[in-house]
């Protein structure tokens, strides 16, 4: 190591790329006692485009939208690593970045989010204040219903293409509209909007905020907290239910529940740092699913899915493409060491 004490990583501002990343840096302290670590908070143009819908890119919308300017500071050495959600990180990186590390991964799976019928006994909800009889009466539902308990002609919100497609492969009579916002944001939505009956949301970014779901399907904060730690905790609106989604039902994005630690290429010395957070197993599955991806020319709001795991010393991918409206899928096992060959070889069956 050099005479180098004083590291900088950068995150987004959001609230869930600020739990990650206050992870890393809290591994890092601990793992580098005498080295400091500061976070700075970077706005990217994702960030800054609220109003842009990520479920229609075009050329206006560039690639790294939620990546562009912490590249742009690691590059010009004023951070020495970047944090990001796996999946918002496009396959082919600028020159003279790299990947440092891949940090375990954390549940895989998306969640179905909804409003909860009201017991027998409590109040009734007033309608809105346009309702009209014959109008479109809200949904809400039992626990853990699923896009099965949805009813015929559902609102289901989601702006990613891989989600839409398998909702409405698995459902066509459920319609899809965009949702805006963090996580946040889009549950005080489903909370309060009787226009939407449901959202997906990815059950990794539930968890690094905190939220749990309950024995009865309920949305909460996790009790496992302390109640200090539950004071820095934005609890969900209340009667909201939360489903697991299965990946038999509704396979993942690629890097969905991964952490990737971005560093410049050549630096030895930030590269020992992040080696340390790095965990094979997610590593070597990530590696699968990226090539996947990159091979079938897509980024991360291409209608592509895939999920990759380790079993003993094989990588199994299973991977999907619903491009054009058909489901077409393949899987394969191989050595870990293949783990890209793999991704690749899937790739070419599907395209």
């Amino acid at each position: 190591m050099s005479s180098k004490t004083s590291f900088k990583v950068c995150t987004r501002g959001s609230a869930l790329a600020l739990a990650q990343s206050r992870r890393v840096v809290a591994d890092l302290q601990v793992m580098f006692p005498a080295f400091e670590f500061d976070l700075e908070i970077i706005k990217t143009t994702g960030d800054k485009l609220q109003t842009a819908s990520m479920s229609n890119p075009d050329a206006s919308l560039p690639k790294g939208l939620f990546t562009k300017e912490l590249e742009v500071a690691l590059l010009e050495g004023k951070a020495d690593i970047a944090v990001h959600s796996l999946k918002d990180l496009p396959t082919d990186l600028p020159e003279g970045l790299t990947l440092g590390a891949v940090a375990p991964r954390a549940d895989v799976r998306d969640v179905m989010v909804y409003r909860a019928k009201p017991a027998a006994n409590a109040p009734k909800p007033a309608a809105p204040a346009d309702w009209s009889p014959g109008s479109r009466t809200p949904f809400s539902g039992t626990p853990f219903c699923g896009l099965r308990g949805l009813p015929v002609g559902a609102v289901v919100a989601t702006n990613s293409t891989r989600r839409a497609a398998q909702v409405t492969l698995a459902r066509p009579d459920i319609k899809i509209v965009p949702i805006r916002g963090n996580v946040g944001t889009r549950l005080g939505k489903i909370a309060n909007d009787p226009e939407i009956d449901a959202t997906l949301l990815a059950a990794a970014g539930l968890v690094r905020l905190w939220l749990d779901i309950g024995p009865r399907g309920d949305l909460r904060v996790d009790p496992r907290l302390t109640a200090a730690e539950r004071a820095s905790v934005t609890a969900p609106p209340e009667g909201l239910y939360a489903t697991l989604m299965d990946p038999d039902e509704m396979l993942p994005a690629v890097g969905q529940g991964a952490v990737a630690l971005e560093i410049r290429s050549g630096d030895p010395e930030v590269a020992a740092l992040c080696q340390l957070l790095n965990h094979p197993n997610t590593y070597y599955a990530v590696t699968a699913e990226r090539a996947f991806l990159k091979a079938m020319g897509g980024g991360c709001q291409s209608p592509v899915a895939a999920y990759a795991r380790v079993l003993g010393h094989q990588v199994d991918l299973r991977a999907a493409s619903f491009r054009e409206g058909a489901a077409k899928r393949a899987s394969g096992r191989r050595a870990v060491r293949e783990a890209a060959a793999l991704g690749e070889s899937l790739a070419e069956q599907l395209r």
